[in-house]
Protein backbone atom coordinates (compact mmCIF):
# COMPACT_ATOMS: atom_id res chain seq x y z
CA UNK A 1 0.00 0.00 0.00
CA UNK A 2 1.36 3.43 -0.95
CA UNK A 3 0.65 5.85 1.88
CA UNK A 4 1.10 9.59 1.32
CA UNK A 5 1.43 11.75 4.45
CA UNK A 6 0.80 15.45 3.93
CA UNK A 7 1.72 17.99 6.62
CA UNK A 8 2.81 21.61 6.93
CA UNK A 9 4.17 23.90 9.61
CA UNK A 10 7.11 23.74 12.00
CA UNK A 11 9.42 20.87 12.95
CA UNK A 12 6.88 19.55 15.45
CA UNK A 13 4.35 19.28 12.64
CA UNK A 14 6.68 17.05 10.62
CA UNK A 15 8.97 15.04 12.90
CA UNK A 16 6.31 12.76 14.49
CA UNK A 17 5.32 11.51 11.04
CA UNK A 18 8.82 10.13 10.48
CA UNK A 19 8.14 7.54 13.16
CA UNK A 20 4.75 6.72 11.71
CA UNK A 21 6.26 6.38 8.22
CA UNK A 22 9.04 4.12 9.49
CA UNK A 23 6.53 1.81 11.15
CA UNK A 24 4.47 1.61 7.96
CA UNK A 25 7.62 0.77 6.00
CA UNK A 26 8.50 -1.97 8.48
CA UNK A 27 5.02 -3.42 7.91
CA UNK A 28 5.77 -3.71 4.19
CA UNK A 29 4.08 -0.56 2.92
CA UNK A 30 5.50 2.41 0.99
CA UNK A 31 5.14 5.65 2.96
CA UNK A 32 5.93 9.08 1.49
CA UNK A 33 6.09 12.32 3.49
CA UNK A 34 5.12 15.50 1.62
CA UNK A 35 5.86 18.84 3.26
CA UNK A 36 7.99 22.02 2.95
CA UNK A 37 11.14 21.70 0.90
CA UNK A 38 13.54 22.59 3.69
CA UNK A 39 12.48 19.52 5.67
CA UNK A 40 13.95 17.22 3.03
CA UNK A 41 17.10 16.45 5.09
CA UNK A 42 15.05 15.74 8.24
CA UNK A 43 13.00 13.14 6.35
CA UNK A 44 15.68 11.63 4.13
CA UNK A 45 18.31 11.21 6.84
CA UNK A 46 15.86 8.81 8.44
CA UNK A 47 15.77 6.69 5.29
CA UNK A 48 12.30 7.86 4.25
CA UNK A 49 10.86 9.00 0.93
CA UNK A 50 10.19 12.73 0.60
CA UNK A 51 8.12 14.99 -1.68
CA UNK A 52 8.32 18.78 -1.63
CA UNK A 53 5.54 21.32 -1.88
CA UNK A 54 8.02 23.38 -3.88
CA UNK A 55 8.73 26.03 -1.25
CA UNK A 56 11.85 26.14 0.89
CA UNK A 57 10.49 27.93 3.92
CA UNK A 58 9.02 26.06 6.87
CA UNK A 59 8.01 29.15 8.81
CA UNK A 60 10.87 29.59 11.25
CA UNK A 61 9.58 33.10 11.93
CA UNK A 62 5.90 32.31 11.79
CA UNK A 63 5.56 32.67 15.56
CA UNK A 64 8.05 34.92 17.25
CA UNK A 65 7.99 35.92 20.89
CA UNK A 66 9.11 39.43 21.64
CA UNK A 67 8.68 43.11 20.93
CA UNK A 68 7.02 43.58 24.34
CA UNK A 69 4.09 41.26 23.62
CA UNK A 70 2.53 39.06 26.29
CA UNK A 71 1.83 36.33 23.75
CA UNK A 72 3.47 34.69 20.81
CA UNK A 73 2.68 37.03 17.92
CA UNK A 74 2.29 36.11 14.24
CA UNK A 75 4.93 37.43 11.92
CA UNK A 76 2.97 39.71 9.58
CA UNK A 77 5.07 39.01 6.50
CA UNK A 78 4.87 35.26 6.99
CA UNK A 79 1.11 35.37 7.55
CA UNK A 80 0.58 37.46 4.41
CA UNK A 81 2.75 35.04 2.43
CA UNK A 82 0.70 32.14 3.73
CA UNK A 83 -2.55 33.70 2.58
CA UNK A 84 -1.11 34.51 -0.85
CA UNK A 85 0.30 31.02 -1.17
CA UNK A 86 -2.86 29.04 -0.41
CA UNK A 87 -3.52 28.67 -4.14
CA UNK A 88 0.03 27.40 -4.63
CA UNK A 89 -0.24 25.10 -1.64
CA UNK A 90 -3.40 23.33 -2.72
CA UNK A 91 -2.05 22.84 -6.25
CA UNK A 92 1.19 21.45 -4.81
CA UNK A 93 -0.79 18.99 -2.69
CA UNK A 94 -2.78 17.85 -5.72
CA UNK A 95 0.38 17.41 -7.78
CA UNK A 96 1.95 15.18 -5.13
CA UNK A 97 -1.27 13.20 -4.73
CA UNK A 98 -1.55 12.79 -8.51
CA UNK A 99 1.67 10.72 -8.43
CA UNK A 100 -0.49 7.99 -6.94
CA UNK A 101 -1.47 6.79 -3.49
CA UNK A 102 -3.77 4.19 -2.00
CA UNK A 103 -4.58 6.45 0.94
CA UNK A 104 -3.62 9.97 2.03
CA UNK A 105 -2.96 10.83 5.68
CA UNK A 106 -3.65 14.50 6.43
CA UNK A 107 -2.31 16.47 9.39
CA UNK A 108 -4.36 19.14 11.15
CA UNK A 109 -2.65 21.88 9.14
CA UNK A 110 -3.08 20.22 5.74
CA UNK A 111 -6.66 18.98 6.11
CA UNK A 112 -8.81 21.99 5.04
CA UNK A 113 -7.18 22.16 1.60
CA UNK A 114 -6.10 18.52 1.48
CA UNK A 115 -9.71 17.35 1.26
CA UNK A 116 -10.18 19.23 -2.02
CA UNK A 117 -6.78 18.21 -3.40
CA UNK A 118 -7.54 14.52 -2.79
CA UNK A 119 -10.88 14.85 -4.57
CA UNK A 120 -9.22 16.44 -7.61
CA UNK A 121 -6.52 13.75 -7.63
CA UNK A 122 -9.09 11.08 -8.42
CA UNK A 123 -11.08 10.91 -5.22
CA UNK A 124 -8.29 9.46 -3.09
CA UNK A 125 -9.39 8.18 0.34
CA UNK A 126 -8.10 10.25 3.25
CA UNK A 127 -7.60 9.79 6.98
CA UNK A 128 -6.86 12.51 9.53
CA UNK A 129 -3.75 12.02 11.65
CA UNK A 130 -3.90 14.87 14.15
CA UNK A 131 -1.42 15.71 16.91
CA UNK A 132 -3.67 18.06 18.92
CA UNK A 133 -7.37 17.77 19.84
CA UNK A 134 -9.21 19.81 17.22
CA UNK A 135 -12.84 18.69 17.18
CA UNK A 136 -15.42 20.52 19.28
CA UNK A 137 -16.22 19.13 22.70
CA UNK A 138 -18.00 20.36 25.80
CA UNK A 139 -15.18 19.06 27.98
CA UNK A 140 -12.57 21.76 27.29
CA UNK A 141 -12.08 24.93 25.20
CA UNK A 142 -10.15 24.62 21.93
CA UNK A 143 -6.54 23.61 22.52
CA UNK A 144 -5.32 26.54 20.42
CA UNK A 145 -6.95 29.17 22.63
CA UNK A 146 -3.72 29.55 24.61
CA UNK A 147 -4.79 27.89 27.84
CA UNK A 148 -7.97 29.85 28.45
CA UNK A 149 -10.19 28.52 31.20
CA UNK A 150 -13.28 26.50 30.45
CA UNK A 151 -16.15 28.48 28.95
CA UNK A 152 -18.68 25.95 30.17
CA UNK A 153 -19.94 23.03 28.13
CA UNK A 154 -21.83 25.01 25.53
CA UNK A 155 -19.18 27.73 25.34
CA UNK A 156 -16.32 25.26 24.86
CA UNK A 157 -18.05 23.55 21.95
CA UNK A 158 -19.15 26.84 20.42
CA UNK A 159 -15.62 28.28 20.61
CA UNK A 160 -14.23 25.27 18.73
CA UNK A 161 -16.98 25.57 16.14
CA UNK A 162 -16.11 29.23 15.69
CA UNK A 163 -12.44 28.33 15.21
CA UNK A 164 -13.39 25.87 12.45
CA UNK A 165 -15.55 28.53 10.82
CA UNK A 166 -12.62 30.96 10.85
CA UNK A 167 -10.38 28.36 9.18
CA UNK A 168 -13.04 27.70 6.56
CA UNK A 169 -13.35 31.41 5.81
CA UNK A 170 -9.57 31.72 5.46
CA UNK A 171 -9.34 28.83 2.98
CA UNK A 172 -12.67 29.29 1.19
CA UNK A 173 -11.36 31.47 -1.63
CA UNK A 174 -8.47 29.18 -2.52
CA UNK A 175 -10.72 26.11 -2.36
CA UNK A 176 -13.37 27.74 -4.56
CA UNK A 177 -10.84 28.75 -7.21
CA UNK A 178 -9.19 25.33 -7.08
CA UNK A 179 -12.46 23.47 -7.56
CA UNK A 180 -13.36 25.67 -10.51
CA UNK A 181 -9.96 25.10 -12.15
CA UNK A 182 -10.32 21.34 -11.87
CA UNK A 183 -13.97 21.03 -12.86
CA UNK A 184 -15.23 20.05 -9.41
CA UNK A 185 -18.75 21.08 -8.38
CA UNK A 186 -18.81 24.21 -6.21
CA UNK A 187 -19.32 23.52 -2.51
CA UNK A 188 -19.13 26.22 0.20
CA UNK A 189 -16.38 25.50 2.72
CA UNK A 190 -18.75 25.17 5.67
CA UNK A 191 -21.02 22.83 3.74
CA UNK A 192 -18.02 20.73 2.70
CA UNK A 193 -16.85 20.37 6.31
CA UNK A 194 -20.38 19.51 7.45
CA UNK A 195 -20.61 16.80 4.78
CA UNK A 196 -17.26 15.34 5.84
CA UNK A 197 -18.27 15.24 9.49
CA UNK A 198 -21.69 13.70 8.75
CA UNK A 199 -19.94 10.88 6.89
CA UNK A 200 -17.81 10.22 9.99
CA UNK A 201 -14.51 10.92 8.28
CA UNK A 202 -11.90 8.91 10.22
CA UNK A 203 -9.38 10.76 12.37
CA UNK A 204 -6.64 9.13 14.42
CA UNK A 205 -5.53 11.42 17.23
CA UNK A 206 -1.83 10.81 17.91
CA UNK A 207 -1.76 11.22 21.67
CA UNK A 208 -2.40 8.84 24.53
CA UNK A 209 -5.80 8.40 26.20
CA UNK A 210 -3.80 8.39 29.42
CA UNK A 211 -2.81 11.99 28.67
CA UNK A 212 -6.02 13.23 27.01
CA UNK A 213 -8.97 10.84 27.36
CA UNK A 214 -11.37 10.69 24.40
CA UNK A 215 -14.24 13.12 25.03
CA UNK A 216 -17.57 11.37 25.53
CA UNK A 217 -19.34 13.73 23.11
CA UNK A 218 -17.08 13.13 20.09
CA UNK A 219 -18.77 11.58 17.06
CA UNK A 220 -17.93 8.08 15.78
CA UNK A 221 -14.73 7.96 13.73
CA UNK A 222 -12.72 10.19 16.08
CA UNK A 223 -10.30 7.94 17.93
CA UNK A 224 -7.51 8.65 20.41
CA UNK A 225 -5.05 5.96 19.32
CA UNK A 226 -1.82 6.73 21.17
CA UNK A 227 1.45 8.35 20.15
CA UNK A 228 3.63 7.52 17.18
CA UNK A 229 7.24 8.30 17.98
CA UNK A 230 9.78 10.16 15.82
CA UNK A 231 12.54 8.09 14.26
CA UNK A 232 16.23 8.89 14.87
CA UNK A 233 18.41 9.82 11.89
CA UNK A 234 20.21 6.81 10.46
CA UNK A 235 23.62 6.36 12.12
CA UNK A 236 23.08 9.20 14.61
CA UNK A 237 25.74 9.65 17.32
CA UNK A 238 25.73 12.12 20.24
CA UNK A 239 27.78 15.28 19.72
CA UNK A 240 31.34 15.30 21.08
CA UNK A 241 31.50 15.87 24.80
CA UNK A 242 27.82 15.38 25.60
CA UNK A 243 28.15 11.83 26.94
CA UNK A 244 31.13 12.88 29.05
CA UNK A 245 29.20 15.86 30.47
CA UNK A 246 26.24 13.67 31.38
CA UNK A 247 28.51 11.22 33.21
CA UNK A 248 30.58 13.90 34.99
CA UNK A 249 27.98 14.70 37.64
CA UNK A 250 24.36 14.29 38.70
CA UNK A 251 21.77 14.18 35.90
CA UNK A 252 21.30 17.71 34.52
CA UNK A 253 18.12 19.55 33.58
CA UNK A 254 17.41 19.76 29.86
CA UNK A 255 16.19 23.13 28.58
CA UNK A 256 14.86 23.55 25.06
CA UNK A 257 12.17 25.72 23.49
CA UNK A 258 11.86 23.83 20.22
CA UNK A 259 10.20 25.86 17.48
CA UNK A 260 9.61 28.94 19.64
CA UNK A 261 11.53 31.75 18.00
CA UNK A 262 12.54 34.61 20.30
CA UNK A 263 13.03 38.15 19.08
CA UNK A 264 16.70 39.17 19.25
CA UNK A 265 15.88 41.95 21.68
CA UNK A 266 14.46 39.48 24.22
CA UNK A 267 16.88 36.60 23.71
CA UNK A 268 19.40 37.90 26.24
CA UNK A 269 16.74 38.37 28.93
CA UNK A 270 15.45 34.84 28.45
CA UNK A 271 18.96 33.37 28.49
CA UNK A 272 19.82 35.24 31.69
CA UNK A 273 16.62 34.00 33.35
CA UNK A 274 17.53 30.43 32.42
CA UNK A 275 21.13 30.78 33.65
CA UNK A 276 19.93 32.30 36.92
CA UNK A 277 17.31 29.60 37.43
CA UNK A 278 19.84 26.80 37.00
CA UNK A 279 22.23 28.47 39.46
CA UNK A 280 19.50 29.14 42.06
CA UNK A 281 18.20 25.58 41.75
CA UNK A 282 21.72 24.21 42.10
CA UNK A 283 21.53 21.97 39.04
CA UNK A 284 23.55 21.46 35.90
CA UNK A 285 21.97 22.12 32.51
CA UNK A 286 21.93 20.97 28.91
CA UNK A 287 20.56 23.80 26.76
CA UNK A 288 19.35 23.28 23.20
CA UNK A 289 19.64 26.29 20.92
CA UNK A 290 16.55 25.53 18.81
CA UNK A 291 14.71 28.16 16.78
CA UNK A 292 15.08 30.48 19.79
CA UNK A 293 18.84 30.56 19.32
CA UNK A 294 19.31 30.01 23.05
CA UNK A 295 22.83 30.48 24.34
CA UNK A 296 23.36 30.16 28.09
CA UNK A 297 26.98 30.68 29.08
CA UNK A 298 27.92 28.95 32.33
CA UNK A 299 30.51 26.46 33.56
CA UNK A 300 27.76 23.99 34.47
CA UNK A 301 25.87 24.22 31.16
CA UNK A 302 26.45 22.14 28.04
CA UNK A 303 25.11 23.69 24.79
CA UNK A 304 23.68 21.40 22.10
CA UNK A 305 21.71 21.60 18.88
CA UNK A 306 19.23 18.97 17.76
CA UNK A 307 19.50 15.76 19.79
CA UNK A 308 16.89 12.99 19.60
CA UNK A 309 14.58 13.24 22.59
CA UNK A 310 14.38 9.49 23.05
CA UNK A 311 18.16 9.37 23.61
CA UNK A 312 18.64 12.49 25.74
CA UNK A 313 15.55 12.83 27.92
CA UNK A 314 15.92 9.52 29.84
CA UNK A 315 19.39 10.72 30.87
CA UNK A 316 18.26 13.98 32.56
CA UNK A 317 16.58 14.80 35.86
CA UNK A 318 13.86 17.03 34.41
CA UNK A 319 12.95 18.91 31.25
CA UNK A 320 12.14 22.61 30.85
CA UNK A 321 10.41 22.97 27.49
CA UNK A 322 8.05 25.10 25.41
CA UNK A 323 5.04 22.80 25.63
CA UNK A 324 4.82 21.62 22.05
CA UNK A 325 2.78 18.45 21.57
CA UNK A 326 5.79 16.39 20.49
CA UNK A 327 8.13 17.59 23.23
CA UNK A 328 5.43 17.05 25.85
CA UNK A 329 4.99 13.50 24.58
CA UNK A 330 8.74 12.86 24.60
CA UNK A 331 9.11 13.96 28.22
CA UNK A 332 6.18 11.76 29.25
CA UNK A 333 7.66 8.82 27.35
CA UNK A 334 11.02 9.32 29.08
CA UNK A 335 9.37 9.24 32.50
CA UNK A 336 10.90 12.51 33.70
CA UNK A 337 9.14 15.52 35.30
CA UNK A 338 8.71 18.65 33.23
CA UNK A 339 8.33 22.40 33.66
CA UNK A 340 6.68 24.15 30.75
CA UNK A 341 7.38 27.68 29.48
CA UNK A 342 4.68 28.08 26.82
CA UNK A 343 4.14 30.93 24.42
CA UNK A 344 0.65 30.67 23.03
CA UNK A 345 -0.93 28.31 20.49
CA UNK A 346 -1.74 24.87 21.99
CA UNK A 347 1.20 24.93 24.41
CA UNK A 348 -0.64 26.07 27.57
CA UNK A 349 -3.09 23.23 26.91
CA UNK A 350 -0.27 20.70 27.14
CA UNK A 351 1.22 22.50 30.14
CA UNK A 352 -2.08 22.12 31.99
CA UNK A 353 -2.32 18.45 31.00
CA UNK A 354 1.08 17.71 32.53
CA UNK A 355 0.11 19.43 35.79
CA UNK A 356 -3.18 17.50 35.86
CA UNK A 357 -1.31 14.24 35.29
CA UNK A 358 1.00 15.01 38.22
CA UNK A 359 4.14 14.90 36.07
CA UNK A 360 4.78 18.65 36.36
CA UNK A 361 4.87 20.99 39.37
CA UNK A 362 3.62 23.92 37.29
CA UNK A 363 4.30 26.19 34.35
CA UNK A 364 5.14 29.83 33.64
CA UNK A 365 4.37 31.76 30.44
CA UNK A 366 7.46 32.89 28.61
CA UNK A 367 6.31 36.52 28.92
CA UNK A 368 6.55 36.22 32.73
CA UNK A 369 9.69 34.08 32.84
CA UNK A 370 11.96 34.94 35.76
CA UNK A 371 14.87 33.14 37.39
CA UNK A 372 13.30 32.84 40.86
CA UNK A 373 9.99 31.33 39.75
CA UNK A 374 11.63 28.96 37.28
CA UNK A 375 14.20 27.86 39.88
CA UNK A 376 11.41 27.04 42.31
CA UNK A 377 9.64 24.88 39.72
CA UNK A 378 12.89 23.15 38.76
CA UNK A 379 13.65 22.33 42.41
CA UNK A 380 10.17 20.85 42.84
CA UNK A 381 10.50 18.85 39.63
CA UNK A 382 13.93 17.45 40.51
CA UNK A 383 13.44 16.91 44.24
CA UNK A 384 9.75 16.13 44.47
CA UNK A 385 9.42 12.35 44.70
CA UNK A 386 5.76 12.42 43.68
CA UNK A 387 6.42 13.99 40.28
CA UNK A 388 9.14 11.47 39.44
CA UNK A 389 7.01 8.52 40.47
CA UNK A 390 4.00 9.77 38.55
CA UNK A 391 6.17 10.40 35.47
CA UNK A 392 7.38 6.80 35.58
CA UNK A 393 3.80 5.53 35.90
CA UNK A 394 2.70 7.50 32.85
CA UNK A 395 5.73 6.29 30.89
CA UNK A 396 4.78 2.68 31.66
CA UNK A 397 1.26 3.29 30.38
CA UNK A 398 2.56 4.85 27.15
CA UNK A 399 4.93 1.94 26.57
CA UNK A 400 1.93 -0.40 26.41
CA UNK A 401 0.27 1.59 23.59
CA UNK A 402 0.87 1.39 19.84
CA UNK A 403 -0.60 4.39 18.05
CA UNK A 404 1.12 3.58 14.75
CA UNK A 405 -0.54 0.17 14.58
CA UNK A 406 -3.96 1.78 15.07
CA UNK A 407 -3.26 4.25 12.25
CA UNK A 408 -2.29 1.39 9.94
CA UNK A 409 -5.54 -0.43 10.70
CA UNK A 410 -7.54 2.71 9.90
CA UNK A 411 -5.57 3.40 6.71
CA UNK A 412 -6.12 -0.14 5.47
CA UNK A 413 -9.88 0.17 6.02
CA UNK A 414 -9.95 3.52 4.21
CA UNK A 415 -7.96 2.16 1.26
CA UNK A 416 -10.08 -1.00 0.89
CA UNK A 417 -12.36 -0.97 -2.20
CA UNK A 418 -15.99 -0.18 -1.36
CA UNK A 419 -18.21 -3.24 -1.23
Amino acid sequence: MRVLMVTAGATGDVLPYTGLAARLAEAGHRPVIATHGDFAPLVRERGLEFRSFGDEEAGHEEHTFGRGSRELVPNARRTADLVRNLDHGIEAMRAVMAEGADVVLLSTTSTPLGWHAAEAAGGLPTVGVFLQPAHPTREWPPAFLSGRRSLGGWGNAAAAGAAHAAIDRATAGAAKRFRARHGLPPVPARAFRRRVEERHWPVCYGFSPTVVPRPADWRPGLEVVGYWWPRRPTGWEPPPGLQEFLEAGPPPVLIGFGSTAIDAGHRGRVAEALRGALRLAGVRGVVQSGWAGLSVADDHVFPVGAVPHDWLMPRVAAVVHHGGAGTTAAALRAGVPAVTVPAGMDRPFWAERQVALGTSPGWVPIARLGAERLAELIRRAVSGKGHRERAREVAEALAAEDGAARVLETALRAAAPAG
